[in-house]
């Protein structure tokens, strides 16, 4: 199940969505070398990405495992995890959902509500992250915490807004237009199942789930206080 595009105008152009992806990519490219050097990759992990063990105090040096060196915790972590990723693949896929989902939002809020909204709902998915693993010694990186929140916000003004969704299920492959309340609402049970299996197969993945789930209802909640007085339509 993968959104192609939503049926849900807007009236703004949505300049701080574009800012948003530029910000990610040039992350990606300028500061974590699009991956083409291990070397390049790995420190940008550690020094970008928000380590639980870090944050908590709750791993020394002789206990911790894992790719980064103890002691490079920095506040500053909060925020660039946000905007740094781990391959083109997990940044091409989170910037196509923030682009389905965030133009509508940033067209309910405005610019800059839209901005704060994204980054404080990121760094709620990171702390989520870090209370249901707080001694995991490995990098959290993505945007898909702040976008998951963007998700959240969108459940609640435009449920009835449809997604052009692609299912591929064997031989079958269809473009199915369904409402944002089921897809999202698929997407959420996802997300639960995920981090589920995660609590039982804790090395199964490497997938955030609590970082989603904390986004996610970050968004539920804030987008009361973040919409216009007047937001914009709920297009059916």
């Amino acid at each position: 199940m993968f959104p192609l595009y939503d049926e849900n105008p807007t009236k703004l152009l949505p300049v701080s969505t574009f800012a948003v992806i530029t910000a990610c990519t040039g992350v990606w490219v300028f500061l974590q070398g699009a991956g083409t050097s291990e070397e390049t990759f790995y420190s940008s992990m550690c020094s970008l990405g928000a380590i639980p063990a870090d944050l908590t105090g709750s791993m020394s040096a002789t206990e911790r495992q894992g790719p980064c060196p103890i002691g490079g915790f920095s506040w500053a972590t909060l925020f660039t995890s946000i905007f740094s990723h781990g391959s083109w693949f997990h940044l091409i896929g989170n910037m196509w959902f923030l682009w389905i989902f965030g133009n509508n939002i940033e067209d309910a809020m405005g610019h800059l509500r839209f901005l704060a909204f994204f980054v404080l709902t990121g760094l709620i998915a990171v702390l989520a992250h870090t209370f249901m693993w707080p001694d995991s010694s490995l990098p959290l990186v993505g945007a898909s915490g702040a976008i998951s929140g963007i998700m959240g916000a969108y459940f609640v003004l435009y449920p009835k807004a449809r997604i052009r969704t692609l299912f591929v299920f064997g031989f079958f492959i269809r473009v199915i237009p369904i409402p944002a309340w089921v897809f999202l609402g698929i997407w959420t049970g996802m997300q639960f199942l995920g981090s589920y299996v995660e609590g039982l197969l804790p090395e199964s993945g490497g997938v955030a789930y609590a970082a989603h789930i904390g986004g996610l209802c970050a968004g539920l909640v804030l987008i009361f206080l973040f919409r216009k007085a007047k937001p914009a339509t709920a297009w059916i």
